[in-house]
């Protein structure tokens, strides 16, 4: 059984939220929220599997809840796909995001992914958004601890992974297998201190390795 948390300033739309997700047998709301602080004791509280965290709410936001939610597994909702918030969730630890108005049956997907340990965005959804936020904001920052310890093969994957491709285009581009790939982005991500893809993505924007409209 999925234990969700759902955190949002509107009554209604929590309420639809539970209904969507509650006609699924695998999946239980344990708890309700409708600022960041509530979410916070409800997260201690009901201890959920994952957690459907609105952006902007009184008191404390989204994005500061989800940094003070270290190992919780956290979908961030917003109203729009190109909002820079969202960055600032990405960064601060949310497996990945939902615009509101999506299908029901993705919500339903949406949940079962992040339990399962995995990163909601494919690198290709999160690159769309970094070029739109990115290319606004203009500015890189310092790499982190462990970014010069990165091999060449290992920089490499990474900026392919920042450009969308997945596991198996980076092997046939780098002509290796599938396992090896596998093994570079582990090494990436644990040098990187990094939780997933999504955050090796941002990363990569970040530090300028990749920059808005780079698909080549």
């Amino acid at each position: 059984m999925i234990r969700v948390l759902i955190v949002d300033d509107q009554e209604l739309v929590r309420a639809g939220f539970r209904m969507i997700l509650e006609a699924h047998g695998d999946i239980r709301v344990v708890a309700e929220a409708g600022d960041g602080e509530d979410a916070l004791v409800a997260a201690r509280n009901a201890r959920p599997d994952v957690v459907l965290m609105d952006i902007r709410m009184p008191r404390l936001d989204g994005v500061e809840a989800t940094r003070r939610m270290p190992d919780a597994k956290i979908i961030i909702l917003t109203t729009f796909d190109h909002d820079e918030y969202v960055l600032e969730a990405l960064r601060a630890g949310a497996s990945g995001f939902l615009v509101k108005d999506a299908p029901p049956e993705e919500l339903v997907r949406a949940v079962r992914v992040v339990a399962a340990g995995d990163a909601l965005l494919s690198p290709n959804v999160t690159r769309r958004l970094l070029d739109g936020v990115m290319s606004r904001l203009g500015s890189h920052s310092s790499p982190p601890t462990g970014f010069n310890e990165l091999t060449e093969r290992e920089r490499d994957v990474l900026q392919l992974m920042a450009r969308g491709r997945s596991n198996t285009e980076i092997a046939s581009q780098l002509h290796v297998s599938e396992a090896t790939v596998k093994t570079h982005v582990s090494h990436v991500l644990d040098k990187l201190g990094l939780r997933d893809r999504v955050q090796a993505v941002v990363l990569a924007y970040e530090t300028g390795l990749v920059t808005p409209g780079d698909v080549s």
